[in-house]
């Protein structure tokens, strides 16, 4: 019997919420052969067949439209009209984004997760630089940010923890424990490209919304400002109203703040963007956060077309942004790739939900890197930057069941 299911109709029926809860759903997903992607209790695996969009597209001018029209394609074609996957740092490095065969979709919270035991236990960590290299490149940030003739505002300064560990990480067990750390995070696990002897996966859990696009809403919730937590909960407060009331953190943010109403402020209207800050928490810090709320002022406009806009932010880059980026690129001794990009979802008819790729690791069998990063601004010292990113780390470090 011939079927009289168009194609259109079936990439709808391929995009399936999923009767199942989160636990079973994650128990499908497989490193190297699908992504996940985990939003406010809301669930996506992607599966099946992949399509990969043209690695040689990365964040260039065109990319949005080029997307968006090889997703219709896609869908023409019968295909979900959906892309999964993350984007870089830096414009012109390739994308890893996919059109999956079919979609799965899961309500709630996780619940309790299985494979909670410690996965790298006997792990070996280097970092990249040593802290006293990263206090060094902090310090050499703050002479130019110092100095009267020099625009450089802000400056974010990542380094990197090298970890090995005796056998295969298992990446889904790394996924359920960061699902059941932090629920409200942005959880993700999508494959990347490059060479060699198994998959590579960029794997996290992200507190910051960099932009998300449902019909013509649109929605961003910018971070910068930055507190450890603590087991007591007497000293976490007080850290957080400390944190909220600090002018160094209040400053920084309200940069970051103010480069996402300036990015998109041609695209939309009745922006709203609040004059103070509010708290957020991760299971391991506290941020700083604005929660931004707009209306597209062209339909056409996708979330592609608005993540283009937006990144980098000086939540990630710093101000002036070429200056940040030639300051990054000066004294990080290592190319970011996809850390400090953007990782999520994007469909046919524009819409789609992008995190900024923080808290996050890449994963190859027996190694793993891990990425953590700071704002460096006029106020900022050195040791309490190293000490920053040493707390970001624990997230990533926690769900491998390393303890340093």
């Amino acid at each position: 019997m011939t079927s009289t299911t168009s194609p259109s109709e079936r990439a709808r029926e391929l995009l399936v919420e999923d009767r199942t809860t989160p636990v079973d759903l994650l128990a499908r997903y497989r490193p190297g052969t699908g992504a996940w992607f985990s939003s406010a209790g809301r669930h996506l695996l992607a599966t099946g067949d992949r399509e990969p969009i043209d690695a040689a597209c990365g964040t260039t001018p065109g990319f949005a439209a080029d997307v968006t029209a090889r997703l219709r394609s896609a869908r023409s074609r019968g295909a979900a009209g959906l892309a999964v996957g993350a984007l870089p740092f830096a414009a012109g490095t390739p994308a890893a984004l996919h059109v999956p065969e079919r979609v799965l979709r899961a309500e709630g919270a996780p619940g309790p997760v299985p494979g909670a035991a410690p996965v790298a236990a006997g792990a070996t960590v280097t970092p990249h630089p040593p802290e006293t290299g990263y206090a060094a490149a902090v310090s050499a940030a703050l002479l130019r940010l110092r100095a009267e003739d020099d625009e450089l505002g802000k400056v974010v300064l990542g380094r990197l923890l090298d970890v090995e560990v005796p056998g295969d990480v298992d990446v889904r067990a790394v996924l359920a424990r960061l699902l059941a750390a932090d629920p409200a995070a942005f959880v993700y696990a999508v494959d990347l490209p490059g060479a060699g002897p198994g998959p590579r996966t960029l794997v996290g859990a992200s507190p910051e919304l960099l932009v998300a696009r449902s019909g013509r809403r649109v929605t961003a919730c910018p971070l910068a400002g930055s507190a450890p937590r603590c087991a007591d909960p007497a000293e976490d407060r007080r850290r957080a109203e400390a944190l909220r009331a600090s002018a160094k953190d209040l400053a920084e943010h309200a940069v970051v703040a103010d480069a996402v109403h300036a990015a998109l402020a041609p695209l939309c209207v009745d922006l709203d963007v609040p004059a103070e800050p509010e708290l957020r928490s991760s299971a391991t810090m506290w941020h700083l956060a604005t929660p931004v709320t707009a209306t597209l002022a062209d339909p056409a406009t996708t979330s592609l077309d608005l993540l283009a806009a937006m990144h980098p932010t000086p939540a990630v880059c710093g101000v002036p942004p070429a200056e940040a980026a030639r300051v990054i690129a000066d004294l990080e001794p290592f190319e970011r790739g996809y850390f400090t990009g953007a990782v999520g979802w994007c469909d046919a008819d524009g819409d789609g939900e992008w995190a900024v790729t923080i808290r996050c690791a890449e994963v190859r069998e027996r190694s793993v890197r891990l990425f953590a990063g700071a704002g460096v601004v006029a106020a900022s010292d050195p040791a309490a930057e190293v000490a920053e990113t040493a707390a970001k780390f624990r997230t990533s470090l926690q769900a491998l069941g390393v303890t340093r």
